[in-house]
């Protein structure tokens, strides 16, 4: 299937490793032009030559909203234009109330919610304007179901999905879609890290019997970001091997 996004330009934030370099790869596979970013030059740059196709890293930390919406200012330079953000960064520290201190949500609000809302008010505007534009945000199934330990991911990440949800119904009429993916566990060093490093250890509550693997999940993404998906928008599409036992 001809996807119909060859030449569309894409920035993927947090591309280096993981879901977003999976989500870079499918875009340039599928012929856009990618610009990727990733906080250490030499790790963005071998990432991007793994992806090929012309793929262009871009060192930034999507920490904070001013650096996340600098990078899609950079990119939207180096490209010419953005028709297609992806919205993407690590998580913040494993954590209960009790061991949590206030401090901590601040700077996890600016790494999972305000850096999306910032990558947004910098593409969207230029996509509305265009009269066309994907916007896929990469959360977490925690917005559904809130994982114990991840306090600081589970209420900002919250936060971005009803921001993300809010902004696709204002832009829709203007041939932009927004939509979140939510995603299970899947084979990533992040969540190798947070489990022990033991895979197997981790599917025993998955139907599916098995951890994601990465690159359906860019897949998935992909599909997102296509001339056919033009009629879905605001939605949240959880990516978790059935891992969700809730209707809705």
């Amino acid at each position: 299937m001809d996807l119909g996004i060859a030449g569309r330009r894409a920035a993927v934030a947090a591309a280096s490793r993981g879901l977003g370099f999976e989500v870079a790869a499918a875009l340039a596979a599928e012929g856009a032009r990618v610009a990727m970013c990733g906080r250490q030059r030499d790790t963005i740059e071998a990432a991007a030559r793994r992806v090929g196709q012309g793929a262009l890293p871009l060192v930034a930390d999507v920490a904070t909203p001013a650096s996340a919406g600098g990078f899609v200012r950079a990119a939207a330079d180096a490209l010419g234009g953005i028709d297609i953000l992806v919205t993407n960064a690590g998580g913040p520290p494993a954590g209960t109330f009790a061991s949590t201190d206030l401090a901590q949500y601040q700077t996890a609000f600016e790494l999972n919610c305000l850096s999306v809302i910032a990558m947004c008010d910098v593409a969207v505007p230029a996509m509305q304007a265009q009269g066309w534009g994907r916007v896929v945000a990469i959360t977490s199934i925690a917005v559904r179901e809130p994982i114990a330990t991840l306090i600081l991911s589970n209420t900002a990440r919250a936060g971005a999905t009803g921001f993300l949800k809010t902004l696709a119904r204002e832009v829709a009429p203007d041939g932009v879609t927004v939509n979140s993916l939510q995603p299970g566990l899947h084979d990533t060093d992040r969540v190798r890290e947070l489990h022990g490093g033991d895979p197997d250890a981790l599917t025993g509550g998955i139907p599916a019997g098995a951890l994601g693997d990465p690159g359906d999940f860019g897949a998935v993404a992909t599909f997102l970001c296509s001339a056919h998906a033009r009629f879905i928008t605001g939605a949240a599409i959880p990516i978790d091997g059935g891992a969700y036992a809730g209707l809705l």
